[in-house]
């Protein structure tokens, strides 16, 4: 993940993001991280980048390019490397490869690479009930957890008007240490 010499002074915050509904209001991640002070890059897995959300909105909203695909040999790192790791939603598939250390799309290759730098990294699942209650599932959990992956429910209580659960992007953000501030002041 070594930067190719990009000068920055915020801290930088990938967000990954996986295909499910709620992909779609990943803008109001992004907004919020900025607001809290972090520059932000986006991973995306193949399956969100086909219609999942806005492209070009978050392409706009990040200043750079969204990260889908592997670079090629020699072409440069087009984002810095990451203070800290979101993954919202973080869906049934992409958690149990994780677990499972498959690298096979670059978003989680990232993942994977994330933990082993000891970068903190917060998740916000997107998993139906069904799938919640698989095995391999909670054992994925167990062990991203013993790899100090933080979790957190992601769901309001509140509706929105049509009556499904508010998706909170906010609190993958209260789940990450913002660089320079020590626990005791943030």
């Amino acid at each position: 993940m070594t930067d190719q010499g990009e000068q920055r002074t915020d801290p930088f915050l990938y967000v990954v993001v996986c295909a499910a509904g709620v992909a779609a209001g990943v803008d109001e991640l992004i907004t919020a991280a900025r607001r809290r002070g972090w520059e932000v890059g986006v991973f995306a897995t193949p399956t969100a980048m086909s219609g999942f959300f806005d492209v070009d909105a978050v392409r706009r909203r990040t200043g750079r390019p969204i990260r889908s695909a592997w670079r090629t040999p020699g072409e440069p790192r087009p984002f810095p490397d990451p203070d800290a790791v979101a993954v919202a939603p973080a869906t049934f598939n992409t958690l149990n490869k994780w677990a499972a250390g498959i690298a096979d799309t670059l978003a989680l290759g990232t993942l994977c690479e994330a933990v082993g730098l000891g970068v903190p990294i917060a998740v916000l699942p997107c998993v139906g009930e069904a799938l919640a209650a698989h095995p391999a599932h909670r054992e994925s959990l167990t062990r991203l957890a013993g790899m100090g992956v933080r979790f957190a429910e992601p769901y309001a209580d509140e509706r929105t008007p049509d009556g499904a659960r508010e998706f909170r992007w906010e609190r993958a953000l209260d789940l990450l240490p913002f660089p320079g501030v020590s626990p005791a002041n943030g």
